[in-house]
């Protein structure tokens, strides 16, 4: 079955959801915090509801890690990158999920043509991952900057994403492929 990483999955709904949803795909949900991934996992044996999760994984592994954990064998055809922190000080930057830095390092597993699906809701490191996600050679294929009033579909709707959006704050969200 195809392979979709979602990294930093905080609470789980939303890797939880897309298992649901789809499954013939196979998800697997990293974070870096083991108590959160406790949380994700109540929250995701509420969504299954009493059925057996047979195609979800939760990971336990810092991202700085992530290339030791996983290879372009395993064919992981798309990553969702989903309201991370985003590090506003010049200094910490280099700690964002999709700085170059970090970009490069998952080319390193990711085979040609994966998509890495980006959603947040700060302006400032989404015109900066549109940077980083050139100069690191991904072509972006989709980009929003009001997810919802638009018709490209941005997955389940997590709980910053709800969040946000109830504060009127748009979200923002763009597809990039590797090339």
């Amino acid at each position: 079955q195809p392979i979709h990483m979602e990294i930093g999955c905080g609470k789980g709904t939303f890797a939880g959801t897309l298992a649901k949803d789809n499954p013939n795909i196979n998800y697997i949900a990293l974070d870096i915090k083991e108590d959160m991934l406790g949380v994700a996992r109540r929250n995701i044996v509420k969504i299954f509801d009493g059925q057996a999760i047979d195609n979800l994984f939760l990971v336990a592994k810092n991202c700085e890690m992530i290339s030791d954990a996983f290879s372009k064998e395993d064919n992981i055809q798309r990553m969702y990158i989903n309201f991370c922190n985003p590090w506003p000080k010049d200094k910490h930057k280099k700690r964002r999920l999709t700085y170059p830095r970090k970009l490069m390092m998952y080319r390193d597993f990711l085979p040609d043509n994966c998509e890495i699906r980006f959603k947040t809701d700060d302006d400032n490191l989404f015109e900066e991952s549109i940077e980083y996600f050139k100069e690191c050679n991904f072509e972006i294929t989709e980009i929003t900057y009001d997810l919802h009033s638009g018709d490209i579909d941005g997955g389940p709707v997590t709980e910053h994403e709800k969040m946000f959006s109830e504060q009127g704050i748009p979200i923002k969200y763009l597809t990039a492929v590797k090339r």
